[in-house]
């Protein structure tokens, strides 16, 4: 169907051929006039047509590239927006749609800030890899304030060689596995690695906040530790909780880590969904370089699968399902954010609904 803008164009150039054809329609005068009427027109909704086809694009643009100056060097943060999708939505996704939509690869390049804006529940989350310079997430305008944490709280694990987090002028050295909370309010936050040929990936997770609660390092080996499932089911496992309610205040964040036990697959089962919190999922420290993991989401009766490599993360919406097997043993990253901060609060699928 022609846009409004077009049917004028097309209406007005029938109007102008069928008067000049005319036997009334003598006066030469009046013919220029009206062809310049014809032809201002066609000029004026050409370059409204632009406009609106330029607008679409960039709002269908999920990447935007932002260079920030630091003691001269460019530095490059992506931030990606992810859009939230309706149940009926993902069942005529096909296998790119899918990746496209929910796979979020590229989290950790060398000397960048690679962010994903999800819209469901507004999280942000994603990885930062400092090498040479420090790095520091400047986001404002964007948000709609003045600095970063201004109105967000932010939960962070390191996942790669030593770094150092300096909060607001404070410098907390991270090893890998080390976690932190940073709440509202603080104003720089600044990302830097011990060896840059050895550089930290620092894992971050944000989400919208109404009240400062205190800083906070979480050492790896001081996060509540959980064993779950068995070997028969292959799905024995440690769940690390690092931001939990049942040790520490948060507007809404919680985060942790968990890790499969050698011989084990799945990250949990049976499936759950807990329809009050959104989750996210960042998958590493696989243990074979030719291993994927086998991520699946969805409503229980119309499941969907995405084959995921280290380092890459999936939004997960409320609605949906969320469990995952690997063809070897692997670690995981989980975040939440929603209506309550009871990591117990989810409903369990019963096998046989699963389609």
């Amino acid at each position: 169907m022609l846009p409004l803008s077009l049917k004028i164009i097309h209406l007005f150039l029938i109007c102008a051929t069928h008067f000049l054809n005319i036997n009334y329609a003598s006066n030469i005068k009046l013919k220029i006039i009206f062809l310049y009427i014809v032809v201002s027109i066609y000029k004026i909704n050409i370059c409204y047509c632009k406009n609106i086809s330029f607008d679409l694009y960039l709002k269908r643009r999920k990447k935007y590239n932002f260079y920030l100056g630091n003691g001269g060097t460019k530095l490059t943060l992506n931030l990606n927006y992810n859009y939230a999708h309706s149940p009926e939505d993902i069942q005529h996704y096909d296998t790119e749609k899918l990746r496209k939509e929910f796979l979020i690869t590229n989290l950790f390049t060398p000397g960048d800030i690679n962010l994903t804006y999800t819209y469901n529940d507004r999280m942000i989350f994603g990885g930062i890899t400092p090498t040479k310079e420090d790095l520091e997430i400047t986001l404002a305008k964007e948000l709609g304030v003045n600095f970063f944490l201004e109105r967000r709280e932010l939960g962070v694990i390191n996942i790669g060689g030593e770094g150092t987090l300096s909060i607001d002028g404070q410098k907390e050295v991270m090893v890998k596995y080390d976690g932190y909370y940073i709440g509202k309010d603080a104003k720089h936050v600044v990302f830097s690695s011990a060896d840059e040929k050895n550089p930290a990936k620092f894992y971050v997770v944000s989400t919208p906040a109404h009240k400062h609660y205190p800083n906070k390092k979480l050492p790896f080996k001081d996060a509540i530790s959980m064993p779950m499932g068995d070997q028969e089911h292959m799905n024995k496992r440690t769940i690390y909780k690092y931001i939990d309610a049942s040790q520490m205040n948060t507007c809404q964040l919680q985060m942790g880590y968990t890790v499969l036990e050698p011989g084990s697959g799945w990250n949990t089962m049976p499936a759950h969904t807990h329809a009050r919190r959104m989750e996210t999922y960042m998958y590493f420290d696989f243990t074979d370089p030719n291993m994927k993991v086998f991520h699946f989401l969805g409503k229980p009766n119309e499941t969907r699968h995405i084959v995921v490599e280290n380092e890459q993360a999936i939004p997960n919406p409320s609605w949906s399902i969320h469990c995952g097997v690997g063809t070897s043993s692997y670690s995981f990253i989980w975040a939440m954010c929603g209506e309550n901060q009871t990591y117990d609060d989810m409903d369990q699928i019963p096998m046989d609904e699963l389609k």
